[in-house]
């Protein structure tokens, strides 16, 4: 097991509920470790690179018009497999059939607005994250103590 960065974005329709705090108390109570964040508006065509994927589905506008609407916190976590992690801790896209617990099965009714963006692979995490973040806005790689608190330790390394 090797450290991981993803990429979350507490959506348009969490900010304006009044629930980015919780939801980003779910990721740090789990042991992934905050190593950057800003409070942003995201700019079409920001919006546009991020679902470049989506492109040709029906929803891309309603996708990109969504996620520009107003602010959002994009986070950097990192953590022992913290891609899965975070997509566990966020739960199903239709938040009315998220497992009760995950961040869409606790506050999340729709589809449409669910609340959370989640890197769904290491390869999208690192492309997702460099659209918001350059090296310079990490913090600074330090033995965390967290890390010892959460993961068992060989030769210095989580593991």
């Amino acid at each position: 097991m090797k450290l991981e960065r993803t990429l979350v974005i507490i959506k348009p329709d969490a900010v304006a509920r009044g629930h980015a705090g919780r939801i980003l108390s779910r990721f740090e109570d789990k042991g992934l470790r905050l190593v950057a964040m800003r409070l942003a508006d995201i700019a079409p065509d920001t919006a546009e690179r991020h679902y470049a994927e989506h492109r040709a589905k029906p929803f891309f506008g309603q996708l990109t018009a969504f996620i520009t609407s107003g602010p959002v916190v994009i986070l950097a976590l990192e953590g022992v497999e913290a891609v899965a992690v975070t997509r566990k801790l966020v739960g199903a896209t239709l938040g009315r059939n998220a497992e009760p617990g995950s961040i869409r099965g606790d506050f999340g009714m729709s589809q449409a607005f669910n609340l959370v963006h989640a890197s769904d692979s290491p390869a999208s995490a690192e492309r997702e994250l460099s659209l918001y973040f350059q090296p310079g806005d990490y913090i600074r790689e330090a033995d965390s103590g967290s890390y010892r608190w959460n993961y068992e330790f060989a030769d210095g390394k989580p593991n």
